[in-house]
């Protein structure tokens, strides 16, 4: 049986889900699936899994002057995050 969410019950699944501290990459599809059935915007939470494996991200991380690098512990794949600039 399907299951019909509307969009404000699916943003609260969406932020619960991100106040978890384990989650595995098929969770991470999903929720990404969600939202993007729903147009939600991940907003930062985007920076708490790999692009490439969607595990959680943790590995080395490296700041350029306009970039922060975090490579991924599992795939090695570098994730590039920009950060906001000073005037």
């Amino acid at each position: 049986m399907k299951v019909n969410l509307s969009r404000t019950q699916a943003k609260e699944k969406i932020d619960s889900f991100f106040e978890k501290e384990n989650f595995t990459a098929e969770e991470v599809k999903k929720i990404k699936r969600l939202a993007m059935k729903f147009k939600i915007r991940l907003g930062d939470n985007k920076k708490l899994f790999c692009k490439n494996c969607l595990s959680k991200l943790k590995g080395r991380t490296r700041i350029g002057k306009v970039y922060r690098t975090i490579s991924c512990g599992n795939c090695g794949y570098k994730n590039k995050f920009k950060m906001n600039q000073r005037k």
